[in-house]
C-alpha cells in the first residue's frame, strides 16, 4: 500500500505531499523530516526502511520525490510508480526548484490522484493523466458556444432599440412634441438624442473586438427598452449604456499586464485628453496571400475642464491607403471636409464633459498583400519521423515599433518538447496547451526581421494556425491631431494624446 507520495528538499521540508490513506500532518512531516537522515551516502540505493515504513525515492537536482510505503508494499511496483511520479512532475513545472513546484502545486496533486486511488496504482500512462486533467468537455463547449450566441444577440437587441430611441425622439421633436430628456451634457450641452447617438455609436464601435466578455445582462425583455418607457426609464437605459461603453473601453486597455505597461496613459493627462485606437483582423494563408485584413481606428475626445469644452481639433491624415473616414453625426462635416477641423454644427453648443466621445473613426479593408504591418512566413519539413520548422517575421510598415511581440506556434500533443536551434528572441513551451510562444520584446526598423527554428515530431499541418499579438504606441493609419484651438478667438489650447494599435485577430491558417 502506497500511503504518500511527496516532493520534499534535501532537508527534509515537505514542498508538496499528497496522503493516500488517513495521516495526521504532525506523522507525514515526521516521516519526511526523518528520511534525509536515514539515508547513507555511501550507498546507491533509491530506498531506505524504518521499523514501520518504506521510503522511495528518486533525486530530482535540489529535491526528492519520496513514495512512502508500508513494508510488505511490492517494491518494484512501487519503483515504477515513483518513475511515473518522477516524469509528471516536468509535465506542469518548468524548472526543478522550490517555488516552482509551490506554485503548481494544485495540477501536481490532481495529478498524483489519477496515479494512486486509495493507496493502490492505477493502470494508466502519462498521456492519460494529461486528459484526465484537462477535462476537455464537448459538452462545455456547446454551452459556450451557445452563451456567447446568446450574447452577441443581446448586444445586436440592445443597439436595435437604441436605434428605435433615436428614431422617436426624433420623430417628436419633428411634430413639436416635448420628448424625455436624455440628461447628459448639462445646461450648455448638445441635445439629449445627441447625447444617446454619441454613447450608441461608441458602444457600437467598441464592442467589435472580443478582447474581455460583455457585462452580463438579461436577453429577456426589459422594461428600460420599451420605446413608450417615461423619462426615467429612458434616462437608465442611456446610463446603462454609457457604463457599459465606459467599462468596454477600460476592458480594451488590460489585454494584459504586458500590454498595460506599454500602453499606460500620459502621466500627466491634460483637460483635453484623446485616446486615438486602431485594432486589427487579418488573416493570410500559410503559402503567402492575404486573405482578409480589416482596420478600425478612432479618436475619443475626453474634455475635464469646462473652459475647454467648446474647442475644434486641427486632424492631419497623411495616409495615402485609402482609408475611409467618418466623422460622428454631431460634427460639422463640411468643416472638416474643408479645413480638417473637428467641431460641433452648432459653435455655440458644447462637448460633454468627463466622458469619453466617438469624434471621427476610420476603417480600411483590403487584399493587398503590401499593407500587411508584419509577414510570417512558416516553413515546415518533415524529416524522417520528425518535422523540421523554420519560422521567420519581418516588419514591411517601418515607421511601426511593435511591442511584446508573442508569435504562438501550435504543436503535436504527446511528443515533448521541441529541440530549439537558432533563435532571434526568447521561446517558452506550453506543454498543458500543446503551444510554443516565441516572444520578441519590440519590433521596428533596426530589428525588422528575424527567424527560429525548431525540430519536433509531427506532420506539417500540425504547426497551423500561426497566431500573432502585439502592442504599440504608433498607428497604422497616419491620422493624428496636430492642433487644438478655441472656438471662440481661436487660441491654442493644451492637450495630451494616448494612441494604441492592437490585434484583434492575426492569425496565418
Amino acid at each position: 500500500v502506497l500511503l504518500a507520495a511527496a516532493v520534499c528538499t534535501k532537508a527534509g521540508k515537505a514542498i508538496v505531499s499528497r496522503q493516500f490513506v488517513e495521516m495526521t500532518r504532525t506523522r507525514i512531516e515526521g516521516l519526511l523530516a526523518a528520511f534525509p537522515k536515514l539515508m547513507n551516502t555511501g550507498k546507491q540505493h533509491t530506498f531506505v526502511e524504518t521499523e514501520s515504513v518504506r521510503y522511495v525515492y528518486q533525486p530530482m537536482e535540489k529535491l526528492y520525490m519520496v513514495l512512502i510505503t508500508t513494508k510488505n508494499s511490492n517494491i518494484l511496483e512501487d519503483l515504477e510508480t515513483l518513475r511515473l511520479f518522477s516524469r509528471v512532475i516536468p509535465e506542469y513545472c518548468r524548472a526543478l526548484e522550490e517555488n516552482e513546484i509551490s506554485e503548481h502545486c494544485f495540477d501536481l496533486i490532481f495529478a498524483f490522484d489519477e496515479i494512486v486511488a486509495l493507496g493502490y496504482r492505477e493502470n494508466v500512462n502519462l498521456a492519460q493523466i494529461r486528459t484526465f486533467t484537462e477535462m476537455d468537455s464537448h459538452e462545455e463547449k456547446v454551452f459556450r458556444a451557445v452563451r456567447e450566441t446568446q450574447e452577441r444577440e443581446a448586444k445586436a437587441e440592445m443597439r436595435r432599440k437604441a436605434k428605435e430611441l433615436q428614431q422617436a425622439r426624433r420623430d417628436a421633436e419633428r411634430q413639436g412634441k416635448k420628448a424625455p430628456g436624455f440628461g447628459g451634457f448639462g445646461s450648455s450641452a448638445v441635445s439629449g438624442g445627441t447625447t444617446a447617438a454619441m454613447i450608441t455609436e461608441t458602444i457600437i464601435e467598441t464592442e467589435k473586438p472580443k478582447v474581455a466578455p460583455a457585462p452580463a445582462r438579461p436577453s429577456g425583455p426589459s422594461k428600460a427598452l420599451k420605446l413608450g418607457a417615461k423619462g426615467k426609464e429612458v434616462d437608465n437605459f442611456v446610463d446603462k449604456l454609457k457604463s457599459e461603453g465606459e467599462n468596454i473601453m477600460a476592458s480594451m486597455g488590460k489585454r494584459s499586464t504586458e500590454a498595460a505597461k506599454v500602453l499606460a496613459p500620459p502621466v500627466n493627462m491634460e483637460s483635453v485628453h484623446m485616446k486615438i485606437e486602431e485594432k486589427i483582423s487579418l488573416t493570410c494563408g500559410r503559402d503567402g496571400g492575404l486573405q482578409n485584413m480589416e482596420l478600425h481606428g478612432m479618436i475619443m475626445l475626453h474634455i475635464s475642464d469646462e473652459k475647454f469644452a467648446r474647442i475644434r481639433l486641427h486632424v492631419e491624415n497623411e495616409d495615402k491607403r485609402g482609408v475611409q473616414l467618418q466623422t460622428h453625426p454631431n460634427v460639422d462635416k463640411k468643416l472638416f471636409t474643408s479645413e480638417s477641423q473637428i467641431g460641433l454644427k452648432n459653435p455655440e453648443k458644447s462637448f460633454p464633459i468627463n466622458s469619453d466621445v466617438g469624434v471621427l473613426k476610420w476603417r480600411l479593408q483590403t487584399t493587398e498583400e503590401s499593407f500587411i504591418p508584419l509577414t510570417i512566413n512558416c516553413w515546415p519539413s518533415e524529416s524522417g519521423n520528425s518535422c523540421d520548422v523554420n519560422i521567420e517575421y519581418e516588419l514591411q510598415e517601418e515607421s511601426l515599433e511593435l511591442n511584446d511581440v508573442v508569435i504562438t506556434i501550435p504543436l503535436p500533443s504527446g511528443v515533448g518538447a521541441p529541440v530549439i536551434g537558432e533563435i532571434d528572441g526568447e521561446y517558452r513551451h506550453d506543454s498543458r496547451r500543446n503551444l510554443l510562444e516565441w516572444c520578441l520584446p519590440v519590433i521596428d526598423a533596426k530589428n525588422k526581421s528575424g527567424s527560429l527554428e525548431f525540430s519536433i515530431a509531427g506532420q506539417p499541418n500540425d504547426f497551423f494556425p500561426v497566431q500573432v499579438s502585439f502592442v504599440s504606441k504608433k498607428n497604422y493609419c497616419n491620422v493624428q491631431v496636430t492642433k487644438v484651438t478655441q472656438v471662440d478667438g481661436n487660441s491654442p489650447v493644451r492637450f495630451s494624446t494616448e494612441t494604441t494599435f492592437l490585434v484583434d485577430k492575426y492569425e496565418i491558417l
